[in-house]
């Protein structure tokens, strides 16, 4: 008979079959799933193009009406300005017939529009300073300056102040000449060579007192554009306060840019006939937007960066915006690397730039992630269906074979056991027949002998019927308190009849207390005897086995133990499985049918109680039985 490791493999061919079959299935799946994965991302593609498209347009209608709306404004402010305009972002140059104004005024820290001067009435000073520095009689010269003092011309009044104060300075008398500066800071709407007197005044103290409060005052004064200056009267008077106050701190930044944005564009900004225009100014590497309504002496213009008028686009999450002017410079946004863009160029939008709108990462995977994961997710389960349908495939063949083994173990077994018994009845009968018995004495023998297999067979056939009906569940039990200790006693006798021939015995070790169990009599005696049974064929180089009971705790526990060749770990759960005969069974060629211990097991659970097995390979088995203590 082949071992049992041969039984319990299949086919070699069937286990290929199945593999090539599950490899196909496994492969088809994948490859389905990846076309279908495919196609899924080409449409998503499309689907995002086409909203990347319909995003597009609406940016460019929205920029569109931002711009008509800031042009409408200025449009209206180029006519008439109100005194409340505080624009948010950038500078607001108003233009008229007398000039300009700036709003907010600190953001133009000088004026393009201030040609550049010689002071006013310069010969009303010609007598003084030539007694002042041909003559170099002082004392003459500020008499001579006092009477221009009382000029109605304020222009005139400033400088005749202004040249008495540089009199005294020269002479050292510093006190007196700041007398005469504080008188000129006083006067206003007058200039001294083209200069704001206040302005000429603030720095000569400044000067005169070295004083850093001062100097830093008079550049918070140029900071918020409190004189009307030429940019290079701004530069100049900016480095003398920086000098004064010890402080190389430069103009803000933004205002210098916007203030120089609205000088290098006046004379377009004036010259220009139309009504209407926009244009972008580079500021080194800075972007600036221009933008103006009205005719050239009633204007109304806009400086600011150009992000400030795409800020509502800009914002927009999901996309990424770019404006580019006709250089293919960047004014406002930035261009991302994805190559998935919408394109809108000034002849479509009749924008200063062209716009780039850019997918970004979120945009182009909205919804497409999911129905991606969830295909993933059906082909994956799929695959592992497939594959744990082999594998169940697979071990329900291996159980097949293994049922079909121990099925035919089984038959083997059962049908040895019934042989011997049947071959003993058969020859005792035909010679107590045939009349071939010598004497009384082996005549008595053969019937004891006749007896003895009749039981055996007996019990083998009322044991496999018993397994059947515990098998179906329609065993009936009728349990009965009884003493645990005479029934053991009982089965030992049993078996001690049996052995004590080869020089045997069964050995009984038990508590003088009596352990007392709720037990059906008749299944427990068949549980004990299968027990013993096994202990006495599976040692039979030992001359004892040993059965041992007392209680445990809420347990009576019935031992039975043997020093046979033991069972390995790998065994101990499935020998109480029907059919299943250990390792060791097979190497002693001990006889049996596979159903006893099974029977064990569902006898002592049928009774709520527990089987244990302890056991060393060669060192024996101990089998212990565990029944709920009844009450005495």
């Amino acid at each position: 008979m082949p071992p049992a490791s041969e039984w319990l493999k299949p086919p070699r061919s069937l286990l290929l079959a199945l593999f090539l079959v599950t490899l196909v299935a496994v492969s088809a799946l994948v490859w389905f799933g990846w076309r279908l994965l495919r196609q899924e991302q080409a449409v998503e593609a499309q689907r995002a193009q086409e909203r990347l498209e319909q995003t597009a347009d609406r940016i460019a209608a929205t920029t569109r009406e931002a711009l008509a709306e800031t042009g409408e404004r200025l449009g209206a402010w180029a006519i008439s300005a109100p005194a409340d305009i505080k624009p948010d972002r950038g500078l607001l140059v108003i233009v008229n017939g007398n000039g300009l104004s700036a709003i907010p005024a600190h953001r133009l820290l000088y004026d393009p529009s201030l040609p550049s001067e010689t002071e006013v009435s310069s010969n009303a000073f010609a007598e003084a300073e030539v007694i002042e520095f041909q003559e170099n009689d002082s004392t003459r010269a500020i008499d001579a300056y006092r009477r221009l003092v009382d000029s109605k011309d304020p222009s005139i009044r400033a400088g005749a102040l202004m040249r008495i104060a540089r009199v005294f300075r020269k002479a050292g008398r510093n006190q007196e000449a700041r007398a005469y500066y504080i008188q000129l800071a006083a006067i206003a709407d007058a200039k001294v060579a083209g200069v704001p007197a206040a302005l000429v005044a603030q720095h000569a103290l400044g000067e005169l007192s070295r004083s850093k409060p001062e100097a830093a005052a008079l550049k918070a004064d140029l900071t918020q554009a409190r004189y009307r200056l030429t940019r290079g009267q701004f530069e100049f008077y900016w480095s003398e306060a920086s000098r004064l106050a010890s402080d190389s701190t430069p103009p803000p930044a933004e205002s210098i840019a916007l203030s120089e944005v609205i000088t290098q564009g006046w004379d377009q900004l004036t010259r220009e006939p139309g009504v209407r225009g926009q244009r972008t100014v580079w500021l080194a590497s800075q972007p600036f937007f221009l933008i103006w309504r009205g005719a050239p002496n009633h204007r109304a213009i806009l400086a600011t960066r150009p992000e400030y008028t795409l800020r509502q686009v800009l914002a927009l999450e999901g996309v990424s915006t770019a404006a580019v002017d006709t250089e293919g410079r960047i004014v406002a946004g930035r261009r991302t690397g994805n190559s998935r863009a919408a394109i809108r160029t000034p002849a479509e939008t009749q924008l200063p730039w062209t716009l780039y709108i850019n997918a970004a990462q979120g945009f182009e995977e909205t919804g497409i992630l999911a129905r991606q994961r969830f295909l993933l997710l059906v082909t994956a389960v799929t695959v592992l269906f497939v594959i744990a349908g082999a594998g169940f495939i697979a071990r329900a063949v291996r159980r097949e074979l293994e049922v079909s083994r121990m099925q035919s173990d089984f038959v083997s077994a059962v049908s040895h056991e019934f042989r011997s018994p049947l071959t003993s009845i058969r020859q005792l009968s035909e010679i107590l027949v045939s009349g071939r018995v010598p004497n009384d004495t082996r005549r008595q023998l053969y019937y004891e002998t006749l007896v003895k297999e009749t039981t055996r067979l007996q019990r083998l056939i009322e044991g496999l019927l018993n397994f059947g009906r515990a098998e179906a569940g329609v065993r009936q039990y009728h349990f009965e308190k009884l003493d645990a200790a005479p029934l053991i006693e009982r089965v030992a006798a049993e078996f001690e009849l049996q052995v004590s021939g080869a020089g045997r015995h069964i050995e009984l070790t038990g508590t003088k207390d009596v352990c007392t169990v709720d037990a059906d009599p008749e299944a427990l005696t068949v549980a004990l005897r299968n027990l013993v049974d096994n202990a006495l064929k599976y040692s039979p180089g030992c001359p004892v086995v040993w059965v041992e009971w007392a209680r445990q705790n809420q347990h009576v526990a019935i031992s039975v133990r043997d020093k046979g060749p033991g069972i390995p770990a790998s065994e101990r759960r499935s020998i109480f499985r029907k059919f299943v005969r250990g390792s060791a069974a097979a190497a002693a060629n001990v006889r049996g049918s596979g159903v006893g211990l099974a029977m064990v097991r569902h006898i002592v659970a049928a009774h709520g109680g527990a089987i244990r097995v302890a056991s060393e390979p060669g060192m024996g088995s101990t089998f212990t039985i565990l029944l709920p203590a009844g009450t005495e």
